[in-house]
């Protein structure tokens, strides 16, 4: 990657409302280090339509896709791989010579994640959030198994949506349950946000919990995860979600896959900020 991008250089780019800095760094950091002759840029736009249109028209190679415009993709591209079909909610766009294919790679992640931590999925939990992210997340869960769920969400029609789309219950606020796994899938604990010292769930509920989940990446230590770590409680931070996500899309982009030691050292320097 060269620091002035050239006349050849390809051009990946994300849209995000709040754009952040991990997916720039990230990207740019692999690309410097495999000698490949990409540029990576963060954007938002007030006009998605448009936005999706530049993308196929400007030959722009990959984009990632965030809140809030993860569900409204699905009608700009022409091909939906089934990682983002299967729960309507998109996260990467890829332009082979102008014809854009959606993925879902949030939902790749969490399902890899899940593996990885050696989480049973006769455990019960309960999932804060609606979203395009919420979906990503409570179809990963559903597809590893988990049989037990409920979704918590304000919005009672996307709430319940999601809940019967995955087979859970919906409740508009979590009350006195206290399940055993608590997965965190809004923008409370996120950093710069209004809600950036909350908690998602209550003190009483995280006591209770065997294990945390934060879907938020920004900071790695949320509120939440910090009080379960204070608790002793095994946590998957929003940091390895956005970590493996980013690593899917760099594949898409590029055809190349880094080596476990590279993405450890591009992860290193995007957080390095």
């Amino acid at each position: 990657m060269s620091t002035t991008p050239g006349r050849d250089t390809v051009l990946c780019i994300s849209l995000a409302g709040r754009p952040g800095t991990f997916g720039v760094r990230f990207h740019n950091h692999l690309y410097q280090q495999l000698g490949l002759d990409f540029y990576y840029k963060a954007m938002r736009t007030d006009d998605l339509p448009a936005a999706v249109a530049g993308i196929r028209a400007l030959g722009i190679r990959g984009c990632g896709v965030s809140m809030p415009y993860k569900e409204a993709c699905m009608a700009l591209v022409d091909e939906i791989d089934p990682s983002a079909a299967a729960i309507e909610s998109v996260n990467t766009l890829v332009n082979t010579n102008g014809r854009l294919t959606a993925y879902n790679t949030d939902y790749l992640a969490v399902r890899q994640l899940l593996t990885r931590h050696q989480v049973d999925p006769a455990t019960a939990f309960a999932l804060r959030g609606s979203g395009g992210m919420a979906k990503a997340v409570a179809s990963a869960l559903r597809d590893a198994g988990f049989a037990e769920g409920t979704i918590v969400a304000r919005n009672a029609q996307a709430g319940q949506q999601l809940a019967d789309m995955c087979g859970y219950r919906w409740l508009p606020e979590l009350g006195d349950i206290c399940p055993p796994m608590l997965v965190n899938v809004t923008p409370i604990g996120m950093a710069g946000g209004a809600e950036a010292e909350e908690l998602a769930f209550s003190d009483i509920a995280i006591a209770a919990a065997e294990r945390v989940f934060d879907v938020v990446a920004m900071p790695a230590q949320t509120p939440l995860i910090r009080r379960a770590q204070a608790l002793g409680k095994p946590v998957i931070t929003g940091l390895e979600v956005i970590a493996l996500q980013a690593l899917e899309q760099f594949v898409l982009y590029t055809g190349v896959r880094p080596t476990p030691a590279q993405v450890d050292a591009a992860v290193a320097y995007a957080r390095d900020i």
